[in-house]
C-alpha cells in the first residue's frame, strides 16, 4: 500500500515541482493518515523528500537538455559564442586604434 501510494505521488512532473514545504506536508498528512508510528511516519516523509529532490533534478536536466537541444535545431549562437565574437571585435578595435590606417 505504502510503495502504491509513494508511486502515485512520484509519477509525473507534479512532485517534482511541489515546494519542499508542501511536499514534505503532504508526506506528514499521508503519514498521519496511514497511522504510521513516529520512526515509520519520518523514514516516510525522509524517503519521499530525497525522491522528490531526485525527481526534481532529473526534471530540471530534462529541461536543460530540451532547451540546448532546441537552440541547437534553431542554429542560434551561444553564449560562449556570442563572447567570442565580442572578443574578437574588441581585439580589432584595439588593433587598429593603435595602426590607424
Amino acid at each position: 500500500m505504502i510503495e502504491l501510494i509513494k508511486k502515485t505521488l512520484l509519477t509525473g512532473v507534479g512532485f517534482a515541482l511541489l515546494t519542499k514545504d508542501k511536499a514534505e506536508e503532504m508526506a506528514k498528512e499521508i503519514a498521519s493518515q496511514a497511522k504510521f508510528s513516529e520512526q515509520e511516519g519520518k523514514e516516510f516523509v525522509d524517503s519521499l523528500m530525497a525522491q522528490s529532490e531526485k525527481a526534481r533534478g532529473d526534471f530540471q536536466a530534462k529541461v536543460e537538455e530540451t532547451v540546448q537541444a532546441t537552440l541547437k535545431k534553431l542554429n542560434l549562437a551561444t553564449r560562449a559564442e556570442v563572447d567570442a565574437l565580442n572578443a574578437q571585435i574588441a581585439e580589432l578595435k584595439a588593433k587598429q586604434v593603435e595602426s590607424p590606417t
